[in-house]
């Protein structure tokens, strides 16, 4: 997942429309384009898809094509016509405890969220420190924990600042070094070097070894999300219906290209049996500054990689779980203690108890072996919880164009019914492909990695949320409570 934008959850009082007023801020379909782009694109899930070479660039167009395409044009409709995020649209399509389980999803898939993108940085800084510390496992949980117990203190102060590390994560993080990537790979292939990974037309296709050849393709659905969170802005272009969708297939392209080259670049480089998901960037980076004897700039890329994700971290860190403490102090769906603000107005014992759960995750790292292997699993589960999300939005907002066909909106998708189903069933293949191991878990037990998935996704997705819903009392709503 990319450097994220803090997301726009937080429901508002209902209103019947909302048309742009003459004083609200217009944005150009270009400025927008670039927004979007700098939410989602990231280098991070590269190595993921540089162990398929060429294939990874099929493997990035199917699900731009079946999932961030009508992902990112229906929640334009349900953002240009009802304010408050994905609570408000799947509660207004569905129904309210759906609506709950919506934005309780999105916040509860940032809990598996965070070890897999600090794994991803303390493999990067052990590039700097001792490359062999990259898959140790003790040493990863230790980063993990100390990383993200100092962004909720960092956060915990209110710190304003946060807000706009985001623009320069994509900058910093992503444009820069991925740049500097692709050149030096290219400029690699063009002094003869032969590609670790095969560059013919015969494999711009995976091979078919079963199944288990595709399962990559679903950490590629997470990759994309995160567009609803940029429809909100919809009302702020000129012409929305023009516009729009002009910007969205720029984004579109944009990211593809960020995605795409980079991955590339790696295969180039590093062999697909030696890819580390989780220190691959930084295994192709040591591998072209050796070559080009510029050894010097492998602890500058890796800080560069590291500022980026750590700015993402901290400015995501706060914004899910905020978005549900907004709804659960004006409808009660979480005890008063996780409700409590501190002196700064910050949701303190959330973050707190999320961190709680997200060191006993990262301890998983010391006990597991192999650190890529936690690494997937991880990023699985992550998929599918913020699936769940995808499948109420577009099953919401078919209904909402049959039950309030009138409804003001600022946005109407040509063919709403034809990009909801495709956007329905491709989430389901992917929630269904999640539980199939992929090739690279060799000889491990598919029923124990079926077991572990399993257990995350209902456990995190569907048990936890019940329970909220089914305890949940009249005397949790604290909406206007003072801060303590």
């Amino acid at each position: 997942m990319a450097s994220m934008d803090v997301p726009a959850d937080v429901p508002k009082p209902a209103a019947r429309t909302v048309a742009r007023s003459a004083s609200s801020p217009t944005l150009t379909w270009l400025t927008l384009a670039f927004m979007t782009t700098a939410s989602v694109a990231s280098l991070r899930a590269a190595p993921t898809m540089a162990v398929y070479g060429l294939a990874c660039v099929f493997l990035y167009l199917v699900p731009a094509i079946v999932f961030l395409l009508p992902t990112a044009l229906v929640s334009a409709e349900l953002a240009s016509g009802w304010s408050g995020g994905v609570y408000r649209w799947v509660s207004e399509g569905l129904s309210k405890p759906l609506g709950f389980l919506a934005v309780w999803c999105q916040f509860a898939m940032t809990i598996f969220y965070y070890p897999s993108l600090l794994a991803f940085v303390a493999s990067t800084i052990a590039y700097v420190i001792d490359p062999a510390l990259a898959s140790n496992g003790l040493y990863t949980a230790i980063v993990i924990m100390v990383l993200y117990w100092t962004g909720v203190w960092v956060s915990s102060r209110g710190t304003k600042a946060l807000a706009g590390l985001s623009s320069w994560g994509l900058i910093i993080g992503t444009l820069v070094p991925g740049t500097i990537l692709v050149v030096l790979g290219m400029v690699f292939l063009a002094q003869g070097n032969p590609s670790a990974a095969p560059m013919t037309s015969s494999h711009l296709l995976p091979a078919w070894t079963g199944l288990a050849s595709l399962v990559l393709i679903v950490n590629n659905f997470l990759s994309y999300s995160g567009m609803e969170m940029n429809a909100v802005h919809v009302s702020s272009l000129k012409d929305p219906a023009k516009e729009y969708p002009k910007s969205m297939f720029l984004a579109m392209g944009l990211v593809l290209l960020i995605f795409i080259l980079p991955a590339l670049a790696i295969s180039w480089v590093v062999p697909s049996d030696q890819t580390s998901l989780t220190a691959g960037v930084m295994q192709a980076f040591n591998a072209f500054f050796s070559y080009f004897h510029i050894g010097w700039m492998t602890p500058i890329a890796a800080v560069m990689l590291i500022s980026a994700s750590l700015a993402g971290m901290l400015t995501w860190l706060a914004g899910p779980s905020k978005g549900l403490l907004e709804i659960s102090r004006s409808e009660g769906y979480l005890p008063p203690f996780l409700q409590k603000l501190n002196k700064f107005g910050v949701q303190q014992n959330i973050l707190v108890t999320q961190g709680v759960v997200t060191t006993a995750i990262a301890l998983m790292y010391a006990l597991i072996p192999n650190v890529s292997n936690v690494y997937w699993i991880f990023s699985t589960i992550t998929t599918q919880v913020y699936l769940i999300v995808y499948l109420l939005m577009f099953v919401a907002a078919m209904r909402l164009r049959k039950t309030q066909p009138d409804h003001p909106r600022g946005y109407r998708v040509p063919a709403l019914g034809l990009l909801c189903t495709v956007g329905l069933l491709s989430s389901l293949a992917a929630l269904a492909i999640g539980f199939v191991p992929p090739s690279q878990f060799g000889g491990g037990s598919v029923w124990s990695y079926v077991a572990i998935i399993g257990s995350g996704l209902v456990i995190l997705g569907l048990l936890i949320p019940y329970a909220f819903l089914k305890l949940r009392k009249p005397s949790w709503r604290t909406e206007g409570g003072e801060a303590s």
